[in-house]
This record gives structure tokens, C-alpha cells and sequence, in this order.
């Protein structure tokens, strides 16, 4: 049986070794994941961020031990898993003739027997993913016929309409402007206000900053694991970037700028 210590740990991992053909890109990597929290990774270009983010979805092989909730990934049944946790990853192929309201519903596709049809069920998390993305205004237009801003914010949708208690985000805000940046952040706040677990990659440190806990990153290894309103976590930061940014608080919230 879990402990309550386990419960609240969404994901657990120890000693992950990993890599991309031939070359090792996680060092012996161990870290907890706390749940009903959003965390963000950040480093810099290399640094193993995305690899590790999929090491954590089982979408990639590694060395050691991962648990969901408590559960070995490896052992928790593909369907069971999809359930409990939705993935968004960077640059997804996907096919340009299909509406954004089937690419949405392709999220649902865990939830369903096999080739049954949509439930009333689905239908009512695909409408409530799509409105939240604000993409349910041309939920008919094929893929095809979207920016590049707006096909991600149809698979944002995608991801949300799992409705599983942990996201895993990689690069969430590629190709988003600025409110719709916005608009992300305060779905990720939303997400956690309603007792969901969010990790994310990000390249806009300002917004990482934004999240419950930071973990930073540099050469394959977490050199930092912190709240983010802590000063410790801000020195992590600076330094993984060679100093070359500063965090200060600004209108209330802390932000990373260039440092002159």
C-alpha cells in the first residue's frame, strides 16, 4: 500500500541513465516530482531537458526506476498509463487534413473501448479542452488551415482533453505569442488550482518562473531542485547560464533578464 509520503509524489524518479544512439545524455539522474504542483526544467541548449521529459512519459528507454503515483512505469499497462498522464511533446507531426476538433478527440482515445464511438462524455472534455485553448471558434478548420500558434494550441487541446492528473509539457508556448503565452500560464495555474500535476519544459525563463518548483538543469544532470521564490534557486539559475541573466522581482513576480 502507498504511504501518504508516495501519494504526494505524482512522479518518482531514480538513478536515469539514458540516451540518443550512441551517446549518454542522463547521468544517474533522481528526482520527485510533487503532485498537485506545476514544475518547471529549464538549462540550457543541451542539457538533457526534453530527453528527461521523455524518459518521465516512457515514450523513451533509460536505466533505473520510474514510478507514477506510486506505480513502476514499466510495469503500469499502456492504457492505464495514457490515462494518468498526457504528453505534449515538440514539433508533433500531425495530419494536416484532420479537423481541430478530431485532433482533439484523439485525446480521448484512452478513455474509449475500441473502435466505439465518442461518448456524451467526450464530446463534453474535448468542447471544455478546445474553449479553454480558445481554438473551439474554428474547431472545424482543418490543421492544415492554421498557423503555426494556432495548431498548437489544437494540441494543447489534445492534451488537455485526456484529463489525466499529470501533464508532461515540452515547449508548451512554442509558437505562441505573447497573451496566448499568457493565456497558457493561467491555464497551468488552473490546472494545479484543480489538483493537476504539471511539468514543463521552457525556454522563456520569466515564465518558468512562474511555476510552483524549478528544476535546472546542465550536461545531463540536475545541478538544482527548488522552489522558485527561493534565492537558492535563482543563484542555480544565473549560474547554469553563466551568469549571463539575473532574476529580479518586477511588478511582483520574479523574471529573468538579460544581464548588461
Amino acid at each position: 500500500m502507498a504511504t501518504d509520503a508516495t501519494k504526494k509524489i505524482a512522479i518518482s524518479a531514480r538513478e536515469i541513465r539514458a540516451g540518443l544512439g550512441n551517446v549518454q545524455v542522463l547521468h544517474d539522474i533522481s528526482l520527485d516530482l510533487p503532485a498537485g504542483r506545476w514544475t518547471s526544467i529549464v538549462g540550457p541548449n543541451g542539457a538533457g531537458k526534453s530527453t528527461l521529459l521523455r524518459v518521465l512519459a516512457g515514450l523513451l528507454a533509460c536505466r533505473g526506476t520510474i514510478r507514477l503515483s506510486g506505480q513502476d512505469l514499466q510495469t503500469l499497462p499502456a492504457r492505464a498509463r495514457a490515462q494518468q498522464m498526457s504528453w505534449l511533446g515538440q514539433n508533433e507531426a500531425s495530419t494536416d487534413d484532420l479537423v481541430a476538433y478530431d485532433v482533439a478527440m484523439l485525446g480521448r482515445l484512452p478513455h474509449q473501448p475500441w473502435l466505439a464511438p465518442p461518448s456524451a462524455a467526450d464530446h463534453a472534455a474535448v468542447e471544455r479542452a478546445l474553449r479553454l485553448t480558445q481554438a473551439w471558434d474554428w474547431r472545424w478548420r482543418t490543421l492544415g488551415q492554421l498557423s503555426g500558434g494556432e495548431r498548437q494550441r489544437v494540441l494543447l487541446a489534445r492534451a488537455l482533453a485526456v484529463e489525466a492528473q499529470v501533464l508532461l509539457m515540452d515547449e508548451p508556448l512554442a509558437n505562441l505569442d505573447p497573451p496566448h503565452q499568457a493565456d497558457w500560464l493561467a491555464s497551468a495555474r488552473q490546472l494545479v488550482a484543480n489538483g493537476k500535476t504539471v511539468v514543463s519544459v521552457l525556454h522563456e525563463i520569466s515564465v518558468a518562473l512562474q511555476a510552483d518548483e524549478m528544476v535546472v538543469m546542465a550536461n545531463g544532470r540536475v545541478t538544482h531542485q527548488g522552489l522558485c521564490l527561493e534565492a537558492s534557486t535563482h543563484r542555480a539559475l544565473e549560474s547554469v547560464f553563466d551568469q549571463r541573466i539575473a532574476v529580479h522581482a518586477l511588478a511582483g513576480q520574479w523574471v529573468a533578464l538579460p544581464r548588461l
